[in-house]
């Protein structure tokens, strides 16, 4: 039995007004998705239990069988783990994010965030950004007095590491959740630890503001890469063996850090593809291959696609839509296909881990739609894969409860 985990990152959604009251997932194309909809169960669930964060960090977790109750430590150790970062005792680590901050001569705590990754800015230009940033003096001297490290990637997402912290009553938000809002009211806050990253990130919009690598950037027509954000703070984060509960082992094939991460401390393999960038413009056929080809060494194998998640953050519905129809048409539907053409019994998980909403950009932590399909018999349910039909089916009240129906450990009740 080959059974394959497909996360579709933030594909939920909210009706849409413009869609004339559909979700994006109701108004897309995904005639191989419905067709195991058809053939299986849609139903609900609960990825992210209230109080903790409605995102990936705790959603991904559950998913992956993990009560995020009980083993959320924050978002940044996930990610460390997975770029081979080792934290110590006393270490927390801090997603920072090269973001682009209004334009204009008015105060910082005035100007909006206007995109949460700087533009999905990627390669040399991240690189020469936060380059820029560690290269100064002045930023350098303040990260080493408040006993920091940034380790960089070609990518929006940095990885700051505090030695001998202390984040006990500091707030830290997510950009990505307060698109267009002031950024003043949304620095750290809570206490007076919490201003040294308030004061690193003023410093770094100095520097960025009207350096070259920023110039550069708007002279092409792009968002500049002015400012970072620290957030998703955390310490050391330990996850129970997948192997241990499940009797399998596997792999995972994403391009987000924090997916990988976690099937690091699980024990699954991090399938990295050359070209995924977690954006519309990913390598679908890569992944494609990557997830075949895993799919031949293991039984178990998660494919995540955060597109829908990213489109939806920066305010593209029609690549939010496109990122759905390319799940099915690029993905599930050669996978399905070949799984079949070798004749190979299979069970297919595939869900969205939380709601991303076109209304606010931002992310939701309400119930989700998940499907459930065996190749081995037909449940006559019929319908469609979407928020309608989940909510019409069987209620799963925690996400963590979903792999054991995946391996037929547990029933639907």
């Amino acid at each position: 039995m080959k059974y394959l985990l497909v996360i579709g990152d933030g594909m939920a959604d909210d009706p849409v007004e413009a869609l004339g009251g559909r979700t994006p997932l109701e108004a897309a194309h995904i005639p191989a998705i419905d067709r195991l909809a058809a053939q299986g169960t849609v139903g609900s669930t609960i990825n992210c239990p209230p109080p903790l964060p409605a995102g990936s960090e705790t959603a991904i977790l559950s998913i992956f069988g993990c009560d995020p109750r009980r083993y959320f430590t924050g978002r940044s150790p996930m990610e460390a783990a997975a770029a081979g970062i080792s934290l110590r005792p006393g270490d927390a680590a801090f997603r920072c994010n090269l973001v682009a901050l209004e334009e204009g001569d008015m105060p910082l705590e005035e100007k909006r965030i206007l995109s949460h990754s700087a533009g999905s800015i990627e390669g040399r230009d991240a690189l020469d950004a936060i380059g820029a940033l560690l290269a100064d003096e002045r930023f350098a001297a303040a990260l080493q007095e408040a006993r920091m490290e940034i380790h960089t990637f070609p990518v929006f997402r940095q990885t700051a590491v505090q030695h001998d912290a202390d984040i006990s009553g500091i707030t830290f938000i997510p950009p990505h959740d307060h698109l267009g809002e002031p950024c003043g009211p949304l620095f750290p806050s809570g206490n007076s630890r919490a201003e040294v990253f308030s004061r690193l990130m003023a410093l770094a919009h100095t520097i960025l503001d009207h350096h070259p690598v920023t110039e550069r950037r708007r002279a092409a027509g792009k968002l500049p890469a002015n400012g970072i954000w620290f957030w998703a703070e955390g310490t050391a984060a330990s996850l129970p063996s997948f192997r241990e509960q499940y009797g399998l082992t596997g792999a995972v094939v994403s391009a987000v850090p924090l997916c990988h991460g976690i099937g690091v401390l699980r024990g699954l393999e991090m399938v990295e593809v050359e070209g995924a960038t977690g954006e519309l413009d990913t390598n679908f056929p890569g992944k494609l291959e990557a997830t075949w080809e895993k799919l031949q060494q293991y039984d178990f194998v998660c494919l995540h696609l955060e597109a829908p998640d990213e489109c939806t953050h920066n305010g593209d519905l029609t690549g939010k839509i496109q990122a759905i129809e390319w799940l099915d048409s690029r993905l599930v539907a050669p996978l399905v296909e070949r799984l079949e053409g070798a004749g190979l019994d299979h069970r297919v998980l595939l869900l969205s881990d939380h709601k991303t909403l076109t209304a606010t950009r931002g992310h939701f932590g309400g119930p989700v739609p998940f499907l459930l399909y065996d190749s081995r018999r037909d449940t006559g349910h019929g319908g469609v894969y979407d928020e309608k039909a989940g909510e019409a089916g069987p209620f799963v009240e925690n996400g963590d409860q979903l792999l054991g129906l995946l391996f037929e450990q547990a029933v639907l009740s």
